[in-house]
């Protein structure tokens, strides 16, 4: 194990001198992955402004962290291209991070438009307004690894295979894709912004309470003391720790932000990056039986023959960001729903921010020393 008088995770780190004291905007940040990502960034020392909406579950993870006061904290909607505009031009951000999004793809169904004025216009608002920024800037615009055309093969998607989306989100997403790509290249090529895009897979971790997701639906459905429902037992997903792809999103952002100082081409990370699990994709029946091994209980099939298209197979390789920023997952399955159900099982007994924090932070630094022992490129001393 690391001593932890050698390695300091935080403000020591590469990471804490590329982030310590500078000026950080997060759009959804009161989101799932966006509350994670603020509460990493606060321990680096960043000074953070979120923009996005009032949380939608009760509980929010984004709440129990008591992170309203914490940050500047800015109610608004990526959707109206005035308030995002004024936001980027008061806070002159140093690092942007991109999450604003409607990320479920069954409410896409339900919500086509809305799906596509969240995903599409809101990241086109986002880079309109950084058009007007003079100052050096490294932006990383989140999307998902749904933005392939999935031809449910066995064989992962890399960043240069065709873009696709069979329902509402998954096409939003793949559109936001192509337009950041046309206003990196028609707009930023000479910019002080620079731009790139990261591709996520299916991400847990503790504090997610969101409808039609699995590991919420598992602990909903555990703390009850029924069966887990699960409506595709089959489907396959690359399952990740929510603090696998964060740690890509930073790293990306500090490489982007040191080569231009440096002043190094930035062409080959000006671009996207996949961002996957350490092991091969798992169904979602293995997932929960993972889950239960943690928390005991037991699953029903709840399959519905008529229920809107979700893909079979999707799995991604990470290569490039392997090979162009020496990142790479820490955690393998088991673990990363280990440190997740640990996290819900935990949390039962907490009611202060403190604690939530305390139960938080802890997982990061645990994660970052399982990077640090692996030689990772973002955890080095």
């Amino acid at each position: 194990m690391t001593d932890p008088k050698t390695f300091e995770p935080f403000a020591s780190s590469l990471l804490g001198r590329a982030f310590g004291g500078r000026r950080v905007l997060v759009t959804g940040h009161t989101g799932f992955k966006g509350s994670w990502l603020c509460e990493w960034l606060l321990a680096l020392g960043a000074r953070v402004t979120g923009l996005g909406l009032v949380p939608e579950t009760s509980p929010a993870l984004f709440d129990q962290l008591g992170l309203t006061g914490r940050i500047e904290h800015v109610l608004s909607d990526v959707r109206d291209p005035e308030r995002v505009k004024a936001l980027v031009e008061q806070t002159q951000p140093e690092f942007v991070f991109h999450l604003a999004a409607q990320p479920l793809v069954r409410r896409s169904y339900r919500e086509p438009v809305a799906t596509y004025q969240t995903n599409l216009m809101g990241t086109i608002h986002l880079l309109e307004a950084l058009r007007s920024l003079n100052a050096s800037c490294a932006a990383v615009f989140a999307t998902t690894d749904k933005v392939y055309e999935n031809q449910e093969r066995t064989i992962g998607y890399c960043e240069d295979d065709r873009l696709g989306g069979f329902d509402p989100y998954s096409s939003s997403k793949a559109a936001a894709e192509i337009a950041i790509a046309a206003w990196r290249n028609s707009f930023f090529a000479n910019h002080p912004v620079r731009i790139a895009s990261a591709r996520a897979g299916n991400v847990i971790g503790g504090g997610d309470w969101a409808e039609d997701r699995i590991v919420p639906d598992c602990i909903r459905a555990l703390r009850a003391g029924q069966a887990v429902p699960v409506r595709n037992r089959i489907s396959t997903r690359p399952w990740q720790h929510v603090l696998e792809p964060l740690s890509g999103y930073l790293w990306l952002a500090a490489v982007l932000d040191n080569v231009a100082r440096a002043s190094h081409p930035t062409g080959h990370f000006t671009s996207a990056f996949n961002f996957g699990p350490l092991d091969s994709n798992r169904t979602v029946a293995e997932l929960v039986q993972e889950v239960l091994k943690s928390w005991p209980g037991t699953w029903e099939d709840r399959s519905d023959p008529n229920a809107v298209h979700e893909s079979n197979w999707l799995e991604l390789r990470t290569d490039k960001a392997g090979a162009l920023l020496g990142w790479k997952a820490v955690w393998g399955f088991a673990d990363a729903v280990r440190h997740t159900v640990g996290w819900y099982r935990a949390a039962d007994s907490l009611c202060e921010p403190k604690d939530f924090r305390k139960l938080t932070l802890s997982q990061i630094e645990a994660y970052c020393c399982s990077a640090h022992e692996r030689k990772i490129a973002w955890a080095s001393a």
